[in-house]
């Protein structure tokens, strides 16, 4: 497998049987490890059942070598993050956990009796924002811009790029201070606080935080000049994002939808098209496809070619 961290926390056995695989040496997506289950990889947006001998079956000693070696052997390290279901290892990889919920006064505390993983693989695609670049800046400054997508098309792999480029700089956009609210740890993939994926030079990354507090806090503590937040959607989301705007910042955001029409359906985001808060709409269609990029009436700028 091309990216050693994930290989250092699956156990001999699971590994030998991946390492067989032909799109092995780097085109996997997702590790999956269910207890006296097959163990499941997808590649290439498509899942498969690897082993040449027939379906490896995952044991609970699997299971608990993979958390034991994710958690470095410490799981009360990871306490916090495991409320939330997963673990960020080195390299911004995701480890999900499912088992049996601890929950006290009414919220969940940790897990324990660990029964499925789940490894999401990160996968950095430099230069996959080239293309909109173009058409979401001008004066070499960046407009207010939301990135509309279903689930697995890659708006959060394009935001990550979006934000490295803005905070490095190039010919469109200067290099600018970014701040970026990171509540599921996807777009830097922190590992202990410091972010894994490169994401330039002048960025700023508050992890594990909600997004509506987060924006705030990055203001009266970073004064960026652009924030950036995957998957906003809650009504205190939008108003967070409406006071960061009027604050002077440049928003970048994602969120879920097939189009431009479906968010003016919806109460929360018709509110905010119908006011044009953002400049422009990045849809997208397929894995790494933008469909379209329009301006704030909805009117196409682009196709992203």
């Amino acid at each position: 497998m091309r990216d050693e961290q994930v290989r250092n926390i699956l156990p001999a056995r699971v590994r030998q049987v991946i390492e067989q695989e032909p799109d092995a040496a780097g085109g996997i997506q997702e590790i999956r490890l269910r207890t006296g289950q097959p163990l499941l990889i997808r590649c290439g947006g498509r899942e498969r059942i690897p082993g040449r001998a027939g379906p490896y079956i995952v044991t609970a000693r699997d299971l608990r070598e993979t958390v034991d070696y994710a958690s470095n052997y410490s799981l009360y390290a990871y306490e916090e993050e495991m409320r939330q279901g997963f673990i960020t290892i080195e390299g911004g990889h995701r480890v999900g956990l499912t088992g049996q919920v601890i929950v006290e006064n009414g919220h969940v505390r940790n897990l324990k009796h660990i029964s499925s993983v789940n490894i999401r693989v990160s996968h950095e695609v430099r230069g996959c924002s080239d293309k909109v670049f173009p058409r979401i800046t001008y004066n070499r400054q960046v407009a207010h811009t939301l990135i509309i997508s279903p689930p697995g098309c890659g708006k959060t792999t394009l935001l990550r790029d979006m934000v490295r480029q803005i905070s490095d700089g190039n010919a469109y956009v200067k290099g600018m201070t970014v701040g970026v609210v990171d509540e599921r740890s996807e777009i830097g993939g922190c590992c202990r606080g410091v972010a894994q994926n490169d994401l330039g030079i002048r960025t700023d990354v508050l992890d594990g935080c909600p997004k509506a507090e987060g924006m705030i806090m990055l203001i009266r503590s970073m004064a960026p000049q652009v924030i950036a937040v995957d998957e906003i959607g809650a009504e205190e989301d939008v108003h967070a994002v409406e006071y960061a705007m009027h604050c002077g910042c440049k928003m970048i955001a994602t969120m879920h939808g097939d189009s431009l029409e479906e968010l003016r359906r919806k109460p929360v985001s018709g509110q905010m098209v119908e006011k044009r808060r953002f400049e422009r709409y990045v849809i997208l269609r397929g894995r790494g496809e933008v469909e379209a990029i329009l301006d704030g009436d909805g009117r196409e700028v682009g196709r992203g070619t």
